[in-house]
């Protein structure tokens, strides 16, 4: 009888000591740093937390069926409840992680363990009363419930219940946005998850601009210019067993393309408003997104003619480059550059594979007829860019029959409102970039109100263009008045 009698005292004064541990640590938590092994010992957290779970759920069902709970089944049930809580709370003083959905996971799995030590004190009280008794289990399950899904939202990410979506490539836009459209999808699917204001680890969040800029606890995350020293890529290319680099081991890692991505938007200056259309054809961004645009239209582009890459070879030269799009498919993508002595025959050339091509840059060339001639025949064409080419009005007429036309540039020509018509009929036409030419507004105007389909880009934002200027990523565009 003794030993019974001190046997339970021991377990009582255990789960006074351990309740009363863990509501200092709720109360003092600001002010608490812990040594190194006691955060060590946190990690066991995702260990030991599902016997509690299982027990406490055999409490609720043997507590709504009215039956006797075993004494024993209670004290091992509150014990190891409470001693979660506080490998809970070491992990998370550890890791260093904070925000919103980390705060309710703290304070749910602390309810949970101190409802869990009262129903234990009041037990007797509880067999008295069917009515309180069954309320009392169905406020242990419902924080259970609430307390597992914070963690889950924790571990997996706030989507972790989400179904799961249909598979393929993402759609682009015409004009993709570096930032918003290839950089965002990144950061949300390989770092949103422990980064963000609900969960903000190493004191980052990656959700929104001014967050990921503003950086983390190293200050550095992304240096505009300099993708070498930006934290956010030194650790994607750390060895994958060590601490510190990320995604952590276990996580979904980013492939290749997606950290040269991250790598180049960095390099080119890190803007949130970086377009496609503001890449020279040599960058390897362009390249990439390019590549990716093509991936979501391959389906499009089965039906076109097979194209030996023989014939690519032999129409290809220093000056003009020919790529196959979304890789081994028959759309192609040209891009031409100004050659020390400009000759139209190597465009005209371009005739062989005409119906093939469905990108086109002829940007700052000195075309006439000859070229247009080509150009006219690409009935696939999608994308088109005349920008800073002596084209005219006369010229101008002979895309008319493009209509598979997605985006064009013809900013710096000599078109005037004849050409309006012209444009209006490019039924696909989805983004025009068109200014300094002998275009009015009043036509403009007239031609955003009849096609309120097309985004009309009227001119590039100076401080963007004195930007890329200077990277050379961008030839030097004269800007309208």
């Amino acid at each position: 009888m003794v030993a019974q009698g001190f046997k339970g005292r021991w377990v009582e004064l255990m789960v006074l000591a351990l309740s009363v541990f863990l509501v200092f640590c709720l109360i003092f938590e600001s002010f608490i740093e812990l040594p190194s092994i006691v955060g060590w010992m946190g990690r066991w957290h995702p260990l030991i937390l599902h016997f509690p779970i299982v027990l406490l759920v055999i409490i609720v069902f043997l507590g709504f069926t009215g039956r006797e709970i075993p004494k024993l089944l209670f004290q091992i049930a509150v014990i190891t409840v409470l001693l979660t809580a506080i490998s809970g709370f070491f992990l998370g003083k550890s890791t260093g992680e904070k925000g919103a959905l980390l705060l309710w996971h703290q304070w749910l799995g602390a309810s949970l363990a101190l409802v869990a030590v009262l129903l234990y004190r009041f037990r007797a009280e509880l067999q008295k009363s069917l009515i309180l008794r069954k309320v009392c289990m169905g406020l242990i399950l419902l924080l259970v419930g609430f307390t597992g899904h914070y963690g889950g939202m924790i571990t997996h990410g706030e989507d972790f219940l989400a179904l799961p979506g249909a598979d393929g490539p993402r759609e682009l836009p015409e004009d993709p946005q570096v930032y918003s459209d290839l950089v965002v999808p990144i950061l949300e699917d390989k770092c949103m998850s422990c980064h963000n204001p609900d969960k903000r680890k190493g004191e980052l969040s990656v959700k929104g601009f001014s967050s990921l800029m503003k950086g983390g606890e190293s200050g550095n995350t992304v240096l505009p210019g300099n993708y070498e020293e930006s934290t956010l890529i030194t650790r994607l290319h750390l060895p994958l067993e060590d601490e510190e680099h990320m995604p952590p081991e276990g996580k979904s890692q980013l492939e290749v393309e997606e950290i040269t991505i991250l790598e180049r938007w960095i390099a080119l200056g890190a803007s949130d408003t970086l377009q496609l259309s503001l890449l020279a054809p040599s960058e390897p961004l362009a390249g990439i997104i390019k590549k990716m645009m093509g991936a979501a239209s391959s389906s499009d582009w089965s039906r076109l003619p097979m194209v030996a890459d023989e014939t690519i070879d032999q129409l290809s030269n220093d000056y003009l480059t020919i790529t196959r799009m979304a890789g081994g498919s028959n759309a192609l993508g040209i891009d031409a550059f100004p050659p020390p002595e400009y000759d139209s025959k190597p465009i005209q050339d371009l005739e062989a594979v005409a119906a093939n091509i469905v990108e086109l840059d002829l940007s700052g060339l000195p075309i006439g007829d000859n070229e247009m001639n080509m150009v006219e025949k690409c009935a696939n064409l999608e994308w088109l860019e005349l920008d800073r080419t002596p084209v005219t009005d006369q010229d101008f007429q002979k895309i008319t029959g493009l209509k598979q036309l997605r985006l064009l540039k013809i900013y710096g020509t000599k078109i005037s409102d004849r050409s309006i018509s012209v444009i209006q009929g490019l039924e696909n036409l989805k983004r025009l970039y068109i200014w300094s030419t002998e275009v009015s507004n009043e036509a403009l105007e007239q031609l955003a109100r009849q096609r309120p389909d097309i985004v009309i880009e009227k001119g590039i934002d100076d401080k963007i263009q004195n930007f890329l200027e200077a990277k050379d990523t961008v030839p030097n565009l004269e800007k309208k008045e």
